[in-house]
C-alpha cells in the first residue's frame, strides 16, 4: 500500500532537518513540510472528509500549496487543481464536475473559489500564510497504486473541460522517473517558476525533488529578475520552465557574470517547443545543459525527454523515458518508420486511469491495452528521438498554458451578435502563441474587438482572451459546413 505523501515521509525520517521547501519568504524542513501535511490531513478528516472525497486548490506556487496538496493526499482524498486565474464560473464547473467536497483557496486570490462554493453549498476553506491549521495530525490513509490521487482539468477542442484521473502509481513514477532522467539527488537545488496547479510543475518538477530528497525554491508568479535572483540566492543546481521563460531570462541576464551560474547543471523544458535559437544561447549564457520533453497531463506529464549523456538535439523532444513506450502510428495502426509522420501513442505507468465521468472520451482516447492516444502528430528519427510536428487537436499554447480553441468559441457564441467564430493560434515572439479569434456577426452590429475584449474577460482567465480579433464576411469551410481552420491565414492575423 502506498500515497503520494511517501517521498516526503521518508525524508522527514531519514533526514527530518533537510531543507524541502524554499521562497522568499523563508524555508521548510521536511519534517516541518511533513508535520504541516499531515496536520491538514487531520483537519480534513475531522471536518469530515473521507477518504476518495474530492477537495478543489486554487492557489500559486507557495509552500502552503505543497502542504494543503501533501494533507489531501495523506488524507486519502482527491486533489483537483485549478488555475488560479480561473473565474467563478470556471471554478463553479470544475466543483461541480468533479462532485467536490470542498474547495481551498490561497488568501491572496480574488473571490472567484469561495464565490463558487457558497453558489453550490459546499464549505471553503482560506489557505494562509504557513498553512496554519489547529488540528493534530492525521494517520497517512494507505492506499492503493490505482486510487485516483489527483484530477486535473483538460479538454479538445470542443466540449467543456474533462477531469483527467492521475492515480497514485502515475504520481509516484512521475516522481521516480523525472529523478532518474534528472539524476537528482538529495545535493540537488530545485528551483521553478511554474504553477504547480500544473501538470508540468507538480508530477516532473515536484514529485521528483521530493523523491531525490533536494529542495525546491519556488516564486509564486515567474518573473525573469526574481527567478535569476532566486537561482543566485539559492544556488539552484537544476530550474524548469517553459520556452517564454527562457526567453525573458536571458533578457534580464545579458549583462550577467556567468559565475554566478556555475552551479546550475540542468534546465528542464516543456509546455511548447524550445526555438533553437533561445536553446543555444541559453545553454552558452548560462553554462548548462537544457533539455526538452513531451508529455500531456493525460500521461503525468511524461513521455520522451533529451537524454543527460548526450545532450539535446535541437527540435527533437527526445527518446522514450523508462517505464514507459512511445509510437507513431499511421491511420491504419501501424508503427511508422523513422522519418514518418503519424499520431503520437503512449503507454506506460504514467498513463491516467482516464476521464472522470466520461467513459465514452475515455474509450475514444485509452485503448484496452493502456496506450493513450495523444492527438499530436510526430515524427522518430534515426536515433529514435522524437519530433512533434502539429496537435492535431488545434491546442494553443500560450507562454505555456493550454488554451482550448473550443472553450474560447463556446464563450464568443454566447455573444447574441456573434454568428461565426473561429479561433485558432498565432506565432508569437514572446508567448509562443497569441489566441486569435476570426468573427462572423450579425448584418448591423456595432460589436468591435473592445467589445470581445469586454465580452471574454468576463467569462475567461486572462491567458484564454482573444488579444487578436479579426471580423469578416465570411468564415472557409469545407462541403459539409465545417469550418476550416487551417485555411484561415495567420500570416495576416499577425498584423492585426
Amino acid at each position: 500500500m502506498v500515497n503520494v505523501i511517501d517521498p516526503v515521509r521518508r525524508h522527514a525520517e531519514a533526514t527530518p532537518d533537510a531543507v524541502a521547501l524554499r521562497s522568499e519568504r523563508g524555508e521548510w524542513s521536511y519534517r516541518q513540510l511533513h508535520s504541516l501535511s499531515t496536520r491538514y490531513a487531520g483537519a480534513l478528516t475531522a471536518a469530515g472528509l473521507r477518504a476518495g472525497d474530492r477537495a478543489l486548490l486554487a492557489a500559486p506556487s507557495v509552500p502552503e500549496f505543497v502542504a494543503a496538496y501533501m494533507g489531501i493526499q495523506a488524507a486519502g482524498c482527491v486533489v483537483v487543481p485549478v488555475n488560479t486565474m480561473s473565474t467563478r464560473a470556471e471554478v463553479e464547473y470544475v466543483l461541480t464536475d468533479a462532485g467536490c467536497a470542498l474547495a481551498i483557496g490561497w488568501h491572496g486570490l480574488g473571490p472567484a473559489v469561495a464565490e463558487a462554493a457558497a453558489n453550490i453549498g459546499i464549505p471553503f476553506w482560506s489557505l494562509t500564510d504557513g498553512a496554519r491549521v489547529a488540528a493534530p495530525a492525521g494517520p497517512c490513509v494507505d492506499r492503493d497504486a490505482e486510487e485516483t490521487a489527483a484530477i486535473l482539468y483538460t479538454s479538445g477542442t470542443t466540449g467543456r473541460p474533462k477531469g483527467a484521473q492521475l492515480t497514485v502509481g502515475n504520481l509516484l513514477a512521475g516522481g521516480e522517473i523525472g529523478a532518474a532522467l534528472s539524476r537528482g539527488t538529495a545535493a540537488d537545488r530545485t528551483g521553478t517558476g511554474l504553477p504547480l496547479f500544473h501538470v508540468f510543475g507538480q508530477s516532473a518538477v515536484m514529485m521528483p525533488c521530493f523523491t531525490g530528497g533536494g529542495s525546491l525554491s519556488l516564486l509564486g508568479r515567474f518573473d525573469p529578475i526574481a527567478m535569476l535572483e532566486m537561482l543566485r540566492r539559492d544556488r539552484l543546481t537544476i530550474m524548469a520552465g517553459v520556452p517564454t521563460m527562457w526567453n525573458a531570462m536571458l533578457h534580464a541576464a545579458s549583462a550577467a557574470d556567468p559565475e554566478d551560474f556555475r552551479q546550475l547543471r540542468a534546465a528542464i523544458s516543456g509546455g511548447a517547443s524550445l526555438p533553437g535559437e533561445i536553446a543555444r544561447k541559453f545553454e552558452k549564457l548560462f553554462g548548462c545543459t537544457i533539455l526538452e520533453g513531451y508529455g500531456l497531463t493525460e500521461t503525468t506529464a511524461f513521455g520522451t525527454f533529451n537524454d543527460l549523456d548526450r545532450g539535446a538535439k535541437i527540435g527533437y523532444t527526445g527518446r522514450a523515458v523508462p517505464r514507459l513506450r512511445v509510437e507513431v502510428r499511421d491511420q491504419d495502426g501501424n508503427a511508422c518508420p523513422p522519418g514518418n509522420i503519424g499520431e503520437v501513442f503512449i503507454q506506460g505507468d504514467t498513463v491516467m486511469k482516464g476521464y472522470w465521468g466520461r467513459p465514452e472520451a475515455t474509450a475514444e482516447a485509452l485503448s484496452p491495452d493502456g496506450w493513450f492516444r495523444t492527438g499530436d502528430l510526430g515524427e522518430f528519427d534515426d536515433d529514435g528521438d522524437l519530433r512533434i510536428v502539429d496537435r492535431v487537436k488545434d491546442l494553443i499554447i500560450r507562454g505555456g498554458y493550454n488554451v482550448y480553441p473550443g472553450e474560447v468559441e463556446e464563450v464568443l457564441y454566447e455573444h447574441p451578435d456573434v454568428i461565426e467564430a473561429a479561433v485558432v493560434g498565432v506565432p508569437d515572439p514572446h508567448y509562443g502563441e497569441e489566441v486569435a479569434a476570426v468573427i462572423v456577426t450579425a448584418p448591423d452590429s456595432t460589436l468591435d474587438a473592445d467589445g470581445i475584449d469586454s465580452w471574454t474577460r468576463e467569462r475567461l482567465s486572462a491567458y484564454k482572451i482573444p488579444r487578436i480579433v479579426k471580423f469578416t464576411d465570411a468564415l472557409p469551410k469545407g462541403a459539409t459546413g465545417k469550418i476550416l481552420k487551417r485555411s484561415i491565414d495567420r500570416e495576416s492575423l499577425r498584423g492585426e
